[in-house]
């Protein structure tokens, strides 16, 4: 069914005043950069504009379904009231999309980058991530990051043919390294953006990889305001940090005017937008103030000294990384022995969403890591039992093989 063109022309013509009100620094959908063409899926930019489709191709994809259940910071806990990844990727949407909307840039954009930018996380967080990279760094494949995994998972393995301005905000995103004042690094294409990821690759990322456009910055740094003040009020919630905490109580005071804890997730929130819209309003680049960048040091010191680095919190890391060692050797070698019946290949390389390119051209480490790095926590862990702890026979092998 088509939309009756005099409709058509008014909803035209309605976004084309939009479009006046944007700021000059917005990016454009009519600069939107997509790599193919389908005959069989026309693009409607009137009612779809193309990154609005970006974000859909995204919502609809079999990596985004899987951030129900992978770990934000806190695993291991029993605890329906802490962030876990799909709700910290709400947060990030909402957040950026509020800055967005106040500094006239490309909400579409905005949203679809923000929604896919965690696509590449691995079970147990950034822990997990660390102990891929081990791996990663041993077998001879590059180091791992999750904003380079979220590329691979998103335009390789299941090549949706994103727009290469979303693609770059996804892997520019890094909000874990923190940077003051972010400018966008200019024009983009295809072999920018290889480049870009190539230096990711190869662990050449210092100084930080940044944006090309706006919007991959303002995601960037909506990325630092969602988990700053969550990550607090969630290592309260579990117990790992007291509300009275004298240091937590002094930085939050001095830096935010904070005085119960209870609002600290959204006093940083409310502080940090306007802090940020006040310095980046009609100017080139997305920047907090002096005041504000001291605030978010701080306050990520002392997540680094209290949450992430916690014995408490750490105190399985070593189970874990066996986990994920014994995981990649499995399967490893159930590729190297043909195995079909393997998950690797019943759970992932079959599956009708996996790109013939892909198959055809990733090599088996690749599909390995590719394989561990999108499951998710409970996913993880039941493979691992299934693959380590032998199975009992009931009775007779007879009636074993029957069942």
């Amino acid at each position: 069914m088509n939309i009756k063109p005099g409709i058509l022309e008014k909803i035209r013509a309605r976004q084309a005043s939009i479009d006046e009100l944007a700021s000059p620094r917005a990016t454009r959908n009519a600069d939107a950069v997509r790599r193919k063409t389908d005959p069989f899926r026309p693009e409607e930019p009137v009612i779809r504009p193309p990154f609005y489709r970006d974000a859909d191709r995204i919502l609809h994809s079999k990596a985004y379904t899987r951030y129900i259940d992978k770990t934000q910071v806190f695993f291991l806990i029993d605890n329906d009231h802490i962030t876990h990844r799909v709700l910290h990727v709400q947060l990030v949407s909402k957040i950026a999309r509020t800055i967005g909307r106040a500094l006239g840039l490309n909400e579409d954009l905005i949203e679809a980058i923000a929604l896919g930018h965690d696509i590449g996380h691995v079970p147990f967080g950034h822990k997990g991530e660390e102990f891929l990279n081990e791996i990663c760094v041993r077998e001879g494949i590059g180091v791992f990051r999750h904003n380079l995994q979220s590329i691979q998972s998103l335009d390789v393995i299941e090549d949706l043919d994103l727009t290469l301005q979303t693609l770059d905000g996804i892997l520019c995103h890094d909000g874990e390294r923190f940077v003051r004042r972010l400018r966008p690094t200019g024009p983009l294409d295809a072999a920018t953006l290889a480049a870009k990821c190539d230096r990711i690759r190869r662990g050449a990322d210092d100084p930080p990889v940044l944006p090309s456009t706006m919007e991959g910055c303002v995601v960037r740094a909506a990325d630092v305001i969602a988990y700053l003040g969550r990550d607090l009020q969630d290592a309260i919630e579990v117990g790992l940090i007291e509300e009275d905490d004298d240091d937590l109580a002094a930085i939050c005071r001095e830096s935010l005017g904070i005085e119960n804890y209870q609002t600290i997730n959204w006093t940083v929130i409310d502080t940090l937008i306007k802090d940020l819209v006040n310095e980046s309003f009609e100017e080139a680049e997305i920047a907090f103030s002096r005041e504000a960048a001291e605030a978010v040091t701080r306050m990520q010191q002392f997540s680094i000294d209290h949450i992430y680095q916690n014995p408490r919190l750490t105190a399985q890391q070593e189970k874990i990384r066996t986990m994920f060692v014994t995981l990649f050797d499995h399967f490893a070698a159930d590729l190297a022995g043909g195995k079909a019946d393997s998950p690797i290949c019943t759970d992932f390389l079959d599956a009708p969403w996996v790109s013939r390119p892909y198959l055809d051209h990733a090599s088996d480490g690749e599909k390995v890591r590719d394989f561990i790095a999108g499951m998710t926590d409970r996913y993880f862990a039941e493979t691992f039992q299934a693959v380590t702890i032998p199975e009992r026979v009931r009775g007779t092998y007879r009636r074993a093989e029957r069942a």
